[in-house]
């Protein structure tokens, strides 16, 4: 990729971009009457201008048909999590009955646990990255708790090298190896939220399936953000959430894949009456019985004024195409790493990888002294970004509403507090 580091050559390839409409189809912030540089959307997306529309739709729905909502209407409420199901797969790369938009994705990571952490005496231990979101953190831990060990023992963490930000492939796969039949699950984070590491999901999964484990993963800084292909890497589980690169509003729903595989499995799991046997459902009978494919491992039903919002983003996802969004996206990414570097300032150090097949659209910037006084300057002249200590500024150029022009300002106002 070849770029210049001038307002006319961000302004050019704007011009060029194919998807530079979608932006429009975004209420992007203000700050003393102009738009703000968002460059947040991996920690809460923009609220898509047709969300609203989505919402007055149920809401009309409710104040017209009250409890008949459920059955007519535009989108009647009982089968509401179906409208999901086509964007999802594809953008998760499965199959419709292997996906379920429900729940948060803290709860699912625990429903999936329920099902697929069976430990026995000599195979327990869960592995995951040092560091993880403490979501995953604090539910690995209970999870090992709740089956009786010691998570000290049990929870086993990747670690990178010293001197290092980033965890080598191989030594991810050699740790597999070497817990080998005492790995009961590997339960990583897709793209690990401080760094903006992508992970290599197929040979991981590859290599823990080897030693008998079963594969997780959490990809709410993931889906959305990059093409996943879960099927053809014979994933066993994955979940994420909906407000990130999604934009599906604040504490949206979270989505679900369980490899079709383990359909028709006797596994054990956490029972509610939206996974029920639809046809049967309303006799409330005794005994479980668990519609087949991903739906079963629901409890209730949709919330749907939170699930309009999901919907009206994903419609926007179809329009757009997760393969086109990654190739901005690449493009994108390389430009703000090219802006950045070319300033050659000794305090910041990029930690994402250079290797773009190794990240998605972050970029973790790391601050040698005085991130948060940089940060807080930054805000204060229009940048929306993401701070989380020790010392790093967390920037995530979004293909589907972020400029070249965005990226350029953010770079030159970097540059000139960075240079005060």
């Amino acid at each position: 990729m070849s770029f210049e580091p001038t307002e006319e050559f961000a302004l050019k390839s704007d011009q060029k971009d194919e998807l530079r409409s979608f932006r429009n189809q975004f209420n992007i912030p203000l700050k003393d009457g102009k738009e703000v540089v968002y460059l947040c959307g991996n920690s809460l997306g923009l609220q898509p201008k047709s969300a609203r529309d989505y919402l007055q739709t149920e809401y009309d729905a409710w104040s017209n048909y009250a409890v008949e909502g459920h059955f007519t209407g535009k989108r009647p409420w009982m089968p509401y999590h179906k409208n999901f199901k086509s964007v999802l797969a594809r953008l998760v790369g499965t199959n419709e009955n292997e996906v379920v938009a429900m729940n948060s994705v803290t709860v699912n990571l625990h429903l999936m646990m329920v099902s697929f952490y069976r430990p026995t005496e000599s195979r327990y231990k869960i592995l995951c990255e040092a560091n993880a979101f403490p979501s995953d953190q604090y539910a690995l831990e209970t999870q090992a708790k709740f089956h009786g060990f010691d998570p000290s023992d049990a929870v086993v963490e990747l670690h990178t090298r010293a001197g290092e930000h980033l965890l080598r492939n191989e030594d991810i796969l050699k740790t597999i190896e070497d817990l080998g039949d005492e790995l009961a699950i590997t339960m990583i984070g897709g793209v690990q939220y401080y760094t903006g590491q992508y992970f290599d999901l197929h040979s991981i999964t590859k290599s823990a399936h080897a030693v008998g484990a079963v594969v997780g993963f959490d990809l709410a800084h993931a889906v959305g953000n990059l093409p996943l292909m879960l099927k053809q890497w014979d994933v066993d589980f994955a979940v994420w959430c909906s407000y990130k690169y999604m934009n599906s509003g604040p504490g949206s729903v979270g989505g679900a894949f369980i490899n079709e595989k383990h359909h028709k499995s006797d596994l054990p799991q956490f029972a509610g009456w939206w996974g029920h046997n639809e046809d049967k459902r309303f006799l409330m009978e005794k005994g479980f019985k668990p519609i087949e494919g991903a739906d079963r491992w629901q409890l209730s039903n949709a919330p749907v004024f939170n699930m309009a919002s999901h919907l009206a983003s994903l419609e926007i996802f179809e329009k757009a195409g997760i393969d086109r969004l990654r190739e901005k996206s690449l493009r994108l990414t390389a430009y703000m790493e090219y802006l950045i570097k070319l300033d050659g300032n000794k305090r910041l150090e990029i930690l994402t990888p250079a290797n773009p097949d190794q990240r998605g659209c972050q970029l973790s910037l790391f601050l040698h002294g005085g991130g948060k006084e940089l940060f807080n300057r930054i805000s204060a002249r229009g940048i929306i970004a993401d701070w989380r200590a020790p010392n790093v500024i967390r920037v995530a150029p979004v293909p589907l509403y972020n400029s070249f022009q965005d990226v350029y300002k953010f770079a030159t106002i970097l540059k000139e507090e960075l240079n005060r």
